[in-house]
């Protein structure tokens, strides 16, 4: 097919989108009473049409079954956790006892790294990403700082070449390289927030087991988004939140992935 840049042309891709029907699926908000192109779903993803459907049948579960409602229903509130397992595995190509729904995004990066990173007087680095997710960044900081060493000197980072914006796939392995037997964990977007760039994950856990180090991927811009395959590629650790492409809404409970 070629592409031709005109109004026309899209109108056709639309037309033909197998996939067109889900956006109905959703509410587009407006703005002044104009229906709007929401391009900020990296953001908030939009409402589905059944979210509050489905929280006033709980809301109406809780007012007539009282405590109850943590066993005596269809959707048991005790175990809500793994209701979600298998679907939510496939999303990021894992067995469900791999994939668990708790807390959000950076509590869940703080409660794998206290088990992944493991400093020791030689081995005690973390690389990330230049303008890594700022939340990220501190989290990092504050994990190296907790276990008595330096961010200045045990946090390395990886930059986009000058006059250029996102990541070679061999200047982060020539990161890892170079670090090498001083590397402890690397920690990398799955999607690079800032750029959207799809790192290229599965060589970059097989550079980083070369040289003995953990890996780690803050996958909040890729579930729902690109296709992965955490197990088969020997991904250590990921987590995520779901109010992005996964449309849960603000403050919904986020994902992990050993």
């Amino acid at each position: 097919m070629e592409f031709e840049a005109d109004a026309g042309f899209a109108e056709h891709l639309d037309a033909i989108d197998p996939l067109s029907e889900f956006r109905d699926r959703f509410i587009v908000p407006s703005v002044d009473g104009e229906s709007v192109v929401y391009l900020v779903g990296n953001s908030l993803g939009l409402q589905p049409r059944k979210a509050q459907q489905i929280l006033n049948e709980e809301m109406k579960l809780w007012a007539e079954k009282g405590v109850a409602g943590h066993f005596d229903q269809r959707r048991p509130w005790v175990d809500y956790h793994t209701q979600p397992g298998v679907s939510m595995a496939s999303l990021v190509g894992a067995r469900p006892a791999e994939v668990v729904l708790m807390n959000t995004l950076t509590v869940n990066l703080h409660l794998l790294m206290i088990s992944f990173y493991q400093p020791t007087a030689n081995r005690h680095k973390i690389l990330i990403e230049e303008r890594a997710f700022p939340s990220d960044h501190f989290a990092v900081e504050s994990q190296i700082a907790q276990r008595g060493f330096d961010p200045a000197t045990s946090l390395a980072t990886v930059h986009p070449r000058p006059g250029e914006d996102t990541l070679h796939t061999a200047d982060i392995l020539d990161a890892i390289n170079e670090l090498g037997p001083e590397l402890a964990l690397v920690l990398l977007p799955g999607i690079q927030y800032y750029t959207g760039q799809v790192l290229a994950m599965s060589e970059i856990v097989a550079a980083a087991h070369g040289v003995g180090a953990r890996v780690g991927f803050d996958l909040a811009h890729a579930i729902g988004n690109v296709e992965m395959s955490l197990h088969d590629w020997g991904v250590d650790f990921a987590a995520w939140c779901t109010y992005k492409y996964l449309n849960s809404g603000p403050g919904a409970i986020a994902g992990a992935f050993v």
